[in-house]
């Protein structure tokens, strides 16, 4: 495990260095903040002393050289826009994301196990139909529509829940969480639902599918020969043993909703990551858009960690260095 842990380390410091090149050189060759961030009456001296004042008027290799040695001391540079430190701002409102992605998994996990089971077990009944003809929708419809038609429903016709915001929160460890407050969770179920959608649909045509698989293997069969119980066969032959590839599923597509919850963020006004870097662009504030990919990047290696240690705990017999993982 030690020595899995140790590859893994150095093969995610060589990713988020090609990552940082990429990004930067993707990020620093577009636009010009300066021309955004000025008035349009400034002269071609203001400009140039703003270019100066931002280390803009330096080539690319040397803002380069210059990003590295910050990041490396864990100064990912100053936003153009607020004028403080970038890694602050992505930090300050990563809390919001985080409990957004945790609640929409959570939402996705509870409703869509049960149901992807359900689907499995009686696939031809009128309810196994109509679960997967909703896992369609689910993978089909645009998440923009989807959170539009929310807001219309329940905030605008119903009159049920908070269209945009985050509610009132608690500062539990200098962290502003809301799921602790019920005004914090009446903003915060239109926007996770919204984000759920997609993962959902994902979780139950996966259950089902592996659902359908155990069904038909011998120790299934013979654990219905020996007499026993349906519910012990579906919660110890069958759902044990679809567990791994599902929690695999999972762990992956958690990092995925941090990533792409950009649009349901925007859509409810959600003062999280991904409306914040939405601002970024809009201002090309550079160090911003960059410290948010790499933040991006680095949760996306530490889920894929945490997964491969997951896989080997729940199945003794799988061993790390037997799956490859570990190079």
């Amino acid at each position: 495990m030690l020595d899995f842990l140790i590859r893994r380390s150095l093969q995610s410091i060589a990713v988020l260095f090609a990552m940082s090149l990429i990004v930067f050189a993707g990020v620093y060759v577009i636009g010009d903040p300066v021309l955004v961030m000025i008035s349009p009456e400034a002269t071609q001296a203001d400009i140039a002393a703003t270019r100066a004042a931002l280390g803009l008027d330096q080539p690319l290799w040397i803002q380069y050289g210059r990003f590295i040695g910050g990041a490396l001391s864990g100064d990912l540079g100053r936003s153009y826009a607020y004028s403080v430190p970038a890694i602050r701002l992505i930090l300050e409102r990563m809390p919001a994301t985080m409990e957004l992605a945790v609640v929409a998994m959570g939402i996705a996990i509870v409703i869509g196990i049960p149901l992807g089971l359900w689907a499995g077990l009686k696939p031809d009944s009128i309810a196994g139909r109509t679960i997967m003809t909703g896992s369609i929708l689910g993978f089909s419809l645009p998440t923009f529509w989807v959170g539009l038609m929310l807001i219309m429903l329940f905030s605008v016709s119903l009159d049920w829940l908070p269209a945009a915001g985050r509610g009132a929160t608690v500062d539990v460890f200098g962290l502003k969480l809301s799921i602790l407050t019920l005004d914090g969770w009446k903003h915060l179920l239109l926007p996770a639902f919204n984000l759920a959608l997609f993962k959902l649909a994902l979780i139950i045509r996966l259950v089902r599918a592996g659902t359908r698989e155990a069904l038909l293997t011998d120790y299934v069969r013979f654990a219905r020969a020996k007499g026993l119980s349906e519910v012990r066969i579906v919660g110890v032959h069958v759902l044990k043993n679809i567990l791994i590839p599902i929690v695999t599923v999972i762990g992956l597509e958690f990092g995925s909703v941090i990533a792409f919850s950009i649009v349901t963020e925007s859509i409810f006004a959600w003062p999280g990551m991904g409306k914040l870097i939405i601002d970024s662009i809009g201002v090309l504030d550079r160090p911003v858009i960059v410290a948010y990919l790499l933040v991006i990047v680095t949760v996306f290696i530490v889920v894929n960690l945490l997964v491969d240690i997951a896989y080997s705990v729940l199945d003794p017999r799988v061993r790390l260095a037997d799956t490859g993982v570990d190079g």
